[in-house]
């Protein structure tokens, strides 16, 4: 299949304004912007035929320079990265898949959006594809810690016995009732904030307005289930190093520890 990979990015957000520029440091101490570093994380994934950065705004496109990256201009009413993602579509030639790699998700191995583009090739009838990793207890510990501080620490997904999205919160999902942390890995899966979607997918997602979860949770991809759109759920392999995105000033200093970890420059 054709696949491109897009990297949604804007400046404006309401937890951290500017986000995209945001400088981390990798294990040799040299600091980039986090779209750099989210550019070259998905410049590592085999079997796609271009990475560009979709964005509406200037200076991101800027920042992009460097890393000779292609970037789609989109408009600054799009409300999310799928809505800048169904965009973009119309500015692509003949693309059959296309991924979006969340602009804040740079500690994703290319194995996660490989497992996908699997997927969706194995599954013809497949619409949109998303990973989830089991977390280990102590990592659950860790986001109840940051839940009880008000803190959005990462999303959580459970799905049906086919491997179907049944819902996705902010929140921990499903319910730890006493002594489910007690074994080393624990029930609750991480959803990595990357998608695989057909174009279909795409425009039946802007023909339907977005919904009270959605806006609720603040998790675009709620729009699909609401839709009615089937949404896989690919179970990949939880990594070594923690798998933190850059939500909140908080995160900077653990991605940049996970990325010494990881050997990332």
């Amino acid at each position: 299949m054709n696949t491109v990979i897009l990297i949604p990015a804007r400046y404006r957000s309401s937890r951290y304004p500017g986000k995209p520029l945001a400088p981390l440091k990798g294990a040799t101490g040299l600091a980039k912007p986090l779209i750099q570093r989210s550019v070259e994380a998905a410049r590592r994934v085999k079997g796609v035929s271009g990475v560009f950065v979709v964005t509406d705004d200037e200076r991101i496109a800027e920042a992009c320079a460097p890393v000779k990256v292609g970037v789609i201009m989109t408009s600054p009413e799009c409300r999310n990265g799928t809505e800048r993602c169904a965009e973009a579509l119309a500015q692509l030639h003949d693309s059959e898949l296309v991924i979006n790699f969340q602009g804040d998700a740079l500690l994703t191995p290319p194995s996660f959006v490989e497992a996908l583009i699997a997927r969706m090739e194995s599954d013809r009838d497949a619409l949109v594809a998303t990973p989830a990793m089991r977390l280990r207890s102590d990592e659950v510990r860790i986001l109840q810690a940051e839940e009880q501080a008000a803190r959005v620490g990462g999303t959580s997904v459970v799905t049906d016995s086919e491997g179907r999205a049944l819902y996705f919160s902010k929140r921990l999902i499903p319910y730890l009732p006493a002594g489910t942390l007690d074994g080393e890995m624990s029930p609750v899966r991480l959803h990595v904030g990357i998608y695989a979607y057909r174009p279909e997918a795409l425009l039946r997602y802007v023909a339907t307005p977005a919904s009270e979860l959605e806006t609720l949770e603040g998790l675009e991809q709620l729009r699909f289930l609401v839709a009615g759109v089937p949404m896989s759920v690919v179970e990949v392999e939880t990594p070594p190093f923690a798998l933190r995105e850059l939500n909140n000033p908080e995160d900077v200093a653990p991605i940049e520890q996970a990325l010494a970890e990881a050997g990332l420059e």
